[in-house]
């Protein structure tokens, strides 16, 4: 045999070790994106905007438990529900960030086709990051409204009774916090997944929370007590003030609902359902190419 038709042994070898499979595929997934939503293991630049909004959340929140303690609970900003509604801007411009950054760019790097080719379905892909986004944006409320708990807990004058009761004003509080997380994550990865450019998706995400909330007030000042009642419907932010009114089982909020509390309970689910659904079918279609 001529030097030319010589094979060396250059080292590789099979891979026989475990094959982790899907779960772990959807855990790496997820880490990444709940990582990359707060600019971890990235540069400084990342890390400005997120952290930004988390810091005046947070800052609002120990200024809220500590006018609360001061008081001795007869001044409170912000309860637990309220909180949610009041951050509600810093949210919307919180999931215009991060949404792009966890599914526009794999679109534009064109890395789609090597994350289908692996034991990854389109459901793990949307899953993992439907999940770390929900996270995040509960994460950015929910420490806030625990900060808020700490506060009441500490300066209690009933002790463990009022440290229960505080628990009790905060279990349902982080309820709601989910509800947030659930709709926002949905609603904003579903636009971020129509482009690979960042700044376009980001647009896209304030641009739909705009447009919608001035159809509220429109709705609101009609003649017709039905329309009024259902005015909510239209904004997921007024959406979720109506689901907080049919929970809690007031209507002294800022949004009167009037007998609709189930029609707002089910439009927020069908809404999550649908954005779901639209993202799966996206991605089929990325995967089957």
């Amino acid at each position: 045999m001529s030097d030319a038709g010589v094979i060396h042994d250059i080292g590789y070898q099979r891979y026989e070790g475990p094959r982790l499979g899907r779960p772990a595929v959807f855990g790496a997934i997820y880490q990444h994106g709940l990582r990359a939503a707060f600019g971890l293991g990235r540069s400084a630049k990342a890390k400005i905007f997120p952290w930004l909004v988390a810091g005046i959340v947070l800052l609002t929140a120990v200024i809220n438990g500590a006018v609360k303690a001061q008081t001795n609970g007869q001044i409170v900003l912000f309860d637990y529900f309220s909180f949610d509604d009041t951050m509600s801007w810093l949210v919307i411009f919180f999931v215009a960030i991060v949404a792009p950054e966890l599914v526009s760019r794999d679109m534009r790097s064109g890395v789609l086709p090597l994350y289908f080719s692996r034991p990854l379905r389109a459901f793990d892909y949307i899953g993992a990051k439907f999940v770390a986004l929900a996270t995040a944006v509960f994460l950015l409320l929910g420490v806030p409204q625990f900060i808020m708990f700490l506060f009441g807990a500490f300066t209690t004058d009933d002790g463990a009774k009022g440290v229960w009761n505080e628990f009790l004003d905060l279990a349902p509080g982080w309820g709601y916090t989910l509800i947030w997380a659930v709709l926002f994550a949905s609603i904003s990865l579903l636009i971020a997944s129509f482009t690979g450019k960042r700044a376009f998706a980001a647009g896209g995400i304030v641009a739909f929370f705009l447009m919608t909330a001035p159809v509220v007030g429109v709705l609101s000042i009609l003649p017709s007590t039905t329309a009024n009642h259902l005015a909510g419907l239209a904004s997921p932010m007024s959406l979720l003030v109506g689901v907080q009114s049919w929970l809690r089982g007031r209507n002294d909020l800022d949004l009167n609902i009037g007998d609709f509390g189930v029609v707002y309970g089910i439009e927020a689910f069908c809404l999550v359902a649908a954005a779901l659904l639209l993202l799966l079918a996206r991605y089929r279609k990325v995967a089957s190419l």
